[in-house]
Formats: structure tokens, sequence, C-alpha cells
């Protein structure tokens, strides 16, 4: 019974991490993550701060990507 629920906790993981990765959620522990190694002493931004800086860079240069909505 344990290697059942095993299983199940490691494929539960495994789709969260493809829907992250998918819907690009993951971008701002990415972000974190290569901020604490580039640059340690910098302050990071709250994840609204790094949404709101990401949605005004998209917004601003079309080459960003195709924003619908």
């Amino acid at each position: 019974m344990r290697s059942v629920l095993d299983r199940a906790a490691r494929a539960a993981r495994g789709v969260r991490w493809y829907v992250r990765e998918l819907t690009d959620e993951s971008a701002y522990d990415r972000y974190v993550e290569h901020l604490r190694t580039h640059a340690p002493d910098a302050p990071a931004p709250t994840r609204r701060e790094f949404e709101r800086r990401r949605t005004d860079r998209q917004e601003g240069d079309p080459r960003q990507g195709f924003r619908c909505c």
C-alpha cells in the first residue's frame, strides 16, 4: 500500500511541476534563485512586484510575447 501512495505522491508532484512550468508560475522562483546566485546582497522583490514589472515589460515590448488580455 505504501508504494502505491508513494507513486501517487510522486505523480502529483510531477503534474504540479509541469503545470507550474507550463503556466510560467515558476518564473518568480527561478528569478529569486538567479538573484541569490548572482547578486546575493540585492533585495528580492515580492512576487507581486515581480509580476507587475514582468507585465509592464511585456506590454511595453511586443517582442516579449503576445498578450491577448
